[in-house]
């Protein structure tokens, strides 16, 4: 990141989206997200994970993935969307974000897009369970919208409880 830009600040959005231009598709309900590519290790069918006692509800717990125990986040609920069922196309978005991995439940994948820098627009101020500070723009391809989310600042929060603090880069 460049000296003078500092995480969170409008114009450290505006420098990372300049700099991101593939990102993964996905759909959560009717909406159709996008996540740097660079962050994805791997997408997975979904199985159910061993529960954890006392994790919060979006937390469904963890599976093991090749020896490496992988906290499974159901995004439908973290972002308080309506429940729907897992089926055929529920999907895990194996994540790798400071050298932990993370699996994301969600409903469907879909491709791989490339977005120039004026195909994102500023995501407006609005009342919404994602916290916008979780969001890079809105991507904007032919008749596409897709809220591309800043899946490592969202999966650093210290709501999600993921990645301690002490350990981020």
């Amino acid at each position: 990141m460049n000296p003078g830009i500092h995480a969170g600040s409008p114009s450290a959005n505006t420098h990372a989206i300049t700099h991101l231009r593939e990102f993964l598709a996905f759909k959560l309900g009717q909406e159709e997200y996008g996540i740097n590519i660079l962050r994805v290790q791997e997408i997975r069918s979904y199985e159910e994970p061993t529960q954890i006692a006392n994790s919060p509800p979006y937390i469904k717990g963890v599976v093991n993935l090749r020896g490496v125990i992988v906290p499974i986040v159901d995004m439908r609920m973290k972002f308080n969307l309506a429940q729907v069922s897992y089926d055929e196309f529920t999907v895990v978005i194996v994540l790798n974000i400071d050298d932990h991995v993370i699996g994301m439940v969600v409903d469907a994948v879909s491709d791989v897009i490339n977005l120039s820098p004026q195909d994102m627009r500023p995501v407006p101020a609005l009342n919404i369970a994602i916290n916008t500070e979780h969001l890079l723009a809105i991507g904007s391809v032919a008749e596409r919208m897709l809220i591309l989310l800043d899946i490592e600042k969202l999966m650093r929060s210290s709501d999600m409880g993921l990645i301690n603090p002490v350990t981020q880069h």
